[in-house]
């Protein structure tokens, strides 16, 4: 009679266990244990290019304070616009991330009539990334060494001129856009599927000049198979010294590409608070920063990491940016 009264009682027991351990944690639970998985960081460019020669770095660091590897996915197309959707698409869980820049949040409101995203309501700022200068690059054997001469032989061969760029609203889109309107000037645009393909044309004589970040040109300039002839931000590069500013021509341009991280809006606060300490950890790195300043990537440091930076970089560049741009591609077509 004892063992029959046993049974039942210790399988009451055995399973009140069982059900207590595999009962879903709280979300709560679920937010501190994050994250039990890889991150997946969406590149919304082909492989090869500034952003994903950064992005990658930022992986790599992040993925050793987060304690779980942050897996690089590149899905390009439509600048940008491709890949970002996919992250405001996913769940906001803190494990689908994407990698924004100015061409994404700012200029891509000016160059296309609709995105298929909102740059501010959509997204949730992890933190700003770098930021780098650009550079106006001509072909190797362009009869033209600094920003005078390139003037004078663009207003010998204008009809026959020709840039290349990663594609329309990417960054190097929109650093030619602004360059050629200021100067007053239209050329035929030639968009490529990435930098990569656009730096091999213009390294191969295909086209004449193209705007890009420090981050893939200045290899590309070390090794004599492209030249300088103007910086588009306000003060000169220390690893260029004898390459002038526009600004210095006459032309108020300041071209700063900056690069942050995004999580789909909703993402909850404790997963949030994770990211951004190890983005902004990742960017105190010292090894980390010696790498990206060799290519003139300046990463934040402190506060200058903030998401709110981010938030503003955005409400900014569409308050003053967007409208000035939209003129100035108007002016152009």
């Amino acid at each position: 009679m004892r063992a029959r009264r046993f049974f039942p009682v210790l399988s009451a027991a055995f399973l009140a266990i069982v059900t207590l351990a595999t009962a879903p944690m709280p979300v709560h639970a679920q937010d501190e244990a994050y994250p039990r998985r890889a991150v997946t960081l969406i590149v919304p460019f082909p492989a090869g290019g500034p952003s994903d020669a950064l992005a990658r770095g930022f992986a790599q660091q992040m993925g050793k304070r987060l304690g779980q590897a942050v897996v690089v996915e590149n899905l390009a197309g439509a600048g940008g616009t491709i890949g970002l959707t996919k992250v405001v698409r996913s769940a906001p869980d803190g494990y689908t991330l994407g990698f924004g820049t100015i061409g994404t949040h700012v200029a891509n409101v000016a160059l296309y009539r609709k995105l298929p995203y909102d740059p501010l309501a959509d997204f949730q700022p992890v933190g700003l990334a770098g930021s780098a200068p650009m550079l106006l690059l001509g072909r190797a054997n362009l009869p033209a060494n600094n920003l005078r001469e390139f003037l004078g032989w663009l207003a010998a061969n204008k009809d026959q001129a020709s840039y290349g760029s990663a594609g329309v609203g990417s960054i190097s889109h929109y650093g030619c856009v602004l360059l050629l309107a200021a100067l007053k000037s239209n050329v035929t645009h030639v968009p490529y599927k990435g930098v990569a393909p656009a730096m091999n044309d213009l390294m191969g004589g295909q086209t004449d000049f193209m705007c890009d970040q420090t981050t893939t040109a200045l290899p590309q300039i070390a090794g004599g198979r492209i030249k300088a002839l103007a910086v588009l931000s306000a003060t000169r590069l220390p690893q260029l010294p004898d390459v002038g500013t526009v600004a210095e021509a006459g032309y108020p341009l300041n071209m700063q590409a900056w690069n942050a991280v995004f999580a789909p809006r909703g993402t909850p606060a404790p997963v949030m608070a994770k990211l951004t300490a190890a983005l902004a950890e990742a960017a105190a790195d010292p090894g980390f920063r010696k790498q990206m300043d060799a290519v003139g990537v300046t990463l934040p440091t402190g506060s200058g990491a903030a998401p709110q930076v981010v938030t503003d970089l955005i409400t900014r560049g569409l308050r003053d940016d967007v409208p000035a741009l939209k003129a100035k591609v108007d002016m152009l077509d």
